[in-house]
C-alpha cells in the first residue's frame, strides 16, 4: 500500500510540474497575438536585445509559467557570452536577465 501511495504522489508531482511550465503550442500563438494576450515577437525580441546591445538571438520560446505567459530569449553578446532573458509576454517587462552558465 505504501508503494502505491508513493507512486501516486510521484505521478501527481510530475503532472503538476508539467502544468507549471509548458511550451505554448504554435497553433495557439496567432490567437494570443490577436487577443492582445501577448505583444508582437518583434517588440519582445527588441526588449531582450536592448538589455544586451550588439547581441544576436540564438533561440526563443513562449511558455506558460505559473499562470503567466513568458517569452524566453537566448542571446549571445559580442564577447561570446550567452544570456537568458525572460520577458512578460504581454507587457514586454524583463522578468529575468541572467548569464547562461
Amino acid at each position: 500500500m505504501k508503494a502505491l501511495n508513493v507512486l501516486f504522489a510521484a505521478t501527481a508531482l510530475t503532472l503538476t510540474a508539467g502544468l507549471a511550465q509548458a511550451d505554448v503550442r504554435p497553433d495557439h500563438i496567432q490567437g494570443l497575438l490577436n487577443s492582445g494576450e501577448i505583444t508582437s515577437f518583434e517588440k519582445l525580441n527588441q526588449a531582450a536585445l536592448d538589455k544586451h546591445p550588439g547581441a544576436t538571438i540564438q533561440d526563443t520560446e513562449l511558455d506558460h509559467k505559473l499562470g503567466k505567459l513568458v517569452y524566453e530569449v537566448e542571446l549571445t553578446d559580442a564577447k561570446g557570452v550567452q544570456w537568458d532573458v525572460e520577458l512578460d509576454a504581454k507587457t514586454g517587462a524583463v522578468l529575468q536577465d541572467k548569464q547562461d552558465t
